[in-house]
């Protein structure tokens, strides 16, 4: 496929023929390909900026300890940090945040286990289908994205943070709820301290339904032949929202669970628009106001290589 020239080839036929295998990247692995897809090449210009990128010095994010958390002055600390980090940087990592190693480590060996079983049984729940809340799925922006990522994803809709065992995969079902049960106190807690941050009562977020559902995007990025080739609102600006990507590697698999906090599901059709508290004479607002559900279907109808992203469209 890789060779064909641009005359003759047809990149959605490609696409559709990928999608309908529903075995995903690791279905193109296991059938022992030597070179990737045409389409997880990346175009030559993106290709090119990654390479002046590498030359770069290494840049690590701030990491913020959360031990004695409940200590007045190591609290008023970490605040002051948490502050900093979002404000500068958008990005920060968390080190003793109270989610046990081995309840972290059987979560990714869940998700390795998911994606290392019988090709049929993923096949069972692959799909794109919005409504559904667990589903399988390679590259959700797989018709918009100039060139796909090697990577393959366990989407796990929480709206209500109170999902059910049975709609989980038997092979990661234990696993997923445990981790699940600690990832919801740990948001409340983050929540907390951004609201703080924000110079906002403790609760602010909280009380407004920040923390009461997820998405968890399990990511699978098996071994690519070839990964020089490929890849792998509310603060009124206080805080960034940093745009990042993974990259494909030689060996593998390399596996990631991020959780992005999205609400509860009765908040979908609810107005959201910069906190009022934080505005001012000064410092007016600079996003206008939007339902959840319009942001996310702008959201899950672009590509992540737009270099425009979804929350630039309310900007006033």
């Amino acid at each position: 496929m890789a060779t064909e020239t641009s005359v003759n080839y047809d990149r959605t036929k490609e696409l559709k023929q990928f999608d309908d295998t529903k075995t995903g990247v690791k279905g193109l692995v296991d059938a022992g390909i030597l070179n990737i897809p045409k389409i997880f090449v990346r175009p030559a210009e993106d290709l090119a900026a990654d390479e002046l990128n590498s030359s770069q010095k290494t840049i690590e994010v701030p990491i913020i300890d959360l031990s004695n958390i409940g200590e007045s002055i190591r609290r008023k600390e970490i605040i002051n940090e948490v502050k900093i980090a979002s404000g500068e940087w958008g990005f920060f990592q968390v080190i003793n945040h109270g989610i046990p190693l081995s309840v972290l480590d059987e979560m990714i060996e869940g998700i390795r286990l998911f994606n290392e079983q019988d090709l049929e049984l993923k096949k069972e729940i692959y799909s794109r289908d919005s409504a559904k809340k667990v589903k399988f799925l390679s590259n959700f922006d797989l018709y918009t994205s100039k060139a796909l990522d090697w990577k393959d994803t366990l989407q796990l809709s929480l709206l209500d943070f109170d999902p059910d065992p049975s709609e989980m995969p038997p092979v990661c079902r234990k696993s997923t709820m445990e981790y699940i049960k600690h990832l919801k106190k740990l948001g409340e807690t983050l929540f907390e301290l951004l609201s703080e941050a924000l110079d906002l009562q403790p609760d602010y977020l909280n009380s407004i339904g920040c923390s009461k559902g997820c998405s968890i995007v399990a990511h699978y990025y098996p071994p690519c032949p070839q990964p020089e080739l490929t890849l792998g609102v509310l603060s009124n600006e206080k805080f960034k929202s940093v745009k990042h990507r993974a990259i494909a590697n030689h060996v593998g698999p390399r596996i990631s669970v991020p959780c992005f906090f999205s609400g509860h599901a009765s908040l979908l059709d609810k107005p959201f628009g910069p906190i009022k508290d934080l505005q001012s004479e000064a410092n007016p607002p600079r996003y206008k106001e939007f339902l959840l559900n319009e942001y996310f279907a702008k959201f899950f109808s672009s590509s992540l290589d737009d270099d425009k992203l979804p929350l630039d469209y309310y900007k006033l």
